[in-house]
């Protein structure tokens, strides 16, 4: 699959993910979250520099829910529960998260 971005074709697999991570960019995330029908906030892009900086900086790391809760704890210095993610990605914090962030579907089980 793909899609026409400022220009460029952007590839996508069946399931929405981007192909290529380097073409993302936040400017497309707002267009990726938009056709799921989220309009980032800075709480959405808090989450999704998590999911970002765990896979780029952290050997491929995709992260559950569960550890982005810890994560999100530690980033906004408060208690975070997993409801509040799934407020943010109704979907899944960390597959929907992480298909707006650009990042290739995660082939993790369920559980944690």
């Amino acid at each position: 699959m793909s899609f026409e971005f400022n220009g460029e074709t952007i590839e996508t697999t069946a399931t929405g993910f981007l192909v290529d991570q380097e073409v993302w960019t936040e400017e497309l995330a707002k267009v990726l979250a938009k056709s799921e029908g989220i309009t980032l906030t800075d709480a959405h892009m808090d989450v999704i520099k998590l999911l970002r900086e765990e896979f780029f900086n952290n050997n491929g790391n995709q992260p559950n829910t569960r550890n982005i809760v810890k994560g999100m704890e530690e980033i906004w210095g408060r208690e975070v529960s997993s409801k509040e993610l799934y407020d943010l990605f109704p979907l899944d914090p960390s597959k929907q998260g992480g298909r707006i962030a650009g990042l290739p579907e995660s082939r993790r089980k369920g559980g944690y």
